[in-house]
């Protein structure tokens, strides 16, 4: 179904969910807006038929002059607000400094909030709205030595739940996209964000941390269990823009079905019990 004078902003298009998504809608139709932090990516969106310029979660001016620049390009509406960019920092969480969790909260919760407020004001003036949040299975389940990125989608998913029930009444829709492993860089991305905030050779963990660094510069290309493509998030982000009563959070991936399951049916320390050690 091919739309028409629609307008959607999306975060973290340099690859992986982001690219997927920015490309598949502008192929349904909507006109898109593929964000990225770094202008070399932009360019590279751009030569590929993308409207694309930088938008930085991190950095509040980075995000209000990308909301003035979309809006500008669509007098002043927009229909959609995909906020997907987002980064992880593998490592115990007793190995954490804290100013890690600063850096990683600043990105993948406040960037999010941010923009989000830019928004609300314009869909309110225009009387609808759309806005879908990409968490993750790990915005409900924890998992071992993935602390830092569990606290920023726990904290995302009560964000966004509060936020829904706020908009009852309006014709703004907030929805959370859920995925388990999908083929993305996030594992490549976490890698200097690991060696800049875990100390892991003086850690008590030293011994496990030499296992978790294989797997995390593991480039053999070999998928993790149930690993979608990117595609996969797609298809749950378009029935949330375009279905006329879109489901307050989309599952993807049989790992998010799994564990969505577990936390219903089992306590917590069965739940423990049968966690991955990741």
């Amino acid at each position: 179904m091919a739309q028409i004078d629609k307008s959607i902003l999306i975060t973290g298009c340099s690859s992986g969910i982001g690219y997927d998504a920015a490309h598949t809608l502008a192929k349904r139709g909507w006109r898109v807006f593929a964000t990225c932090r770094k202008e070399a990516d932009c360019e590279r969106l751009r030569s590929e038929g993308l409207e694309s310029f930088i938008l930085d979660h991190a950095d509040e001016t980075s995000m209000e002059t990308a909301m003035a620049e979309a809006l500008s390009r669509t007098g002043g509406t927009l229909d959609a607000l995909f906020n997907n960019g987002a980064f992880a920092i593998p490592g115990a969480v007793e190995d954490l400094p804290t100013d890690a969790l600063r850096e990683i909260f600043e990105t993948n919760l406040f960037g999010y909030h941010h923009l989000t407020r830019l928004a609300l004001p314009v869909m309110r003036a225009q009387g609808h709205g759309r806005i879908i949040n990409n968490s993750s299975v790990l915005g409900f389940a924890a998992l071992p030595w993935r602390g830092a990125y569990v606290a920023t989608k726990f904290a995302l998913e009560g964000l966004t739940d509060t936020l829904r029930l706020e908009m009852r009444g309006t014709d703004i829709k907030v929805m959370l996209v859920e995925p388990g492993p999908i083929t993305t860089k996030i594992r490549e991305n976490a890698q200097p964000h690991f060696e800049k905030w875990i100390d892991w050779e003086n850690s008590a963990r030293a011994g496990l941390y030499r296992k978790l660094r294989e797997r995390l510069y593991d480039d053999s290309g070999t998928p993790d269990t149930f690993e979608l493509p990117a595609s996969a998030v797609t298809d749950k982000l378009i029935h949330a823009l375009e279905h006329r009563n879109p489901k307050p959070r989309y599952y993807v991936t049989t790992a998010t079905y799994i564990a969505g399951i577990a936390r219903r049916f089992l306590s917590t320390r069965m739940g423990d019990r049968v966690a991955p050690n990741g």
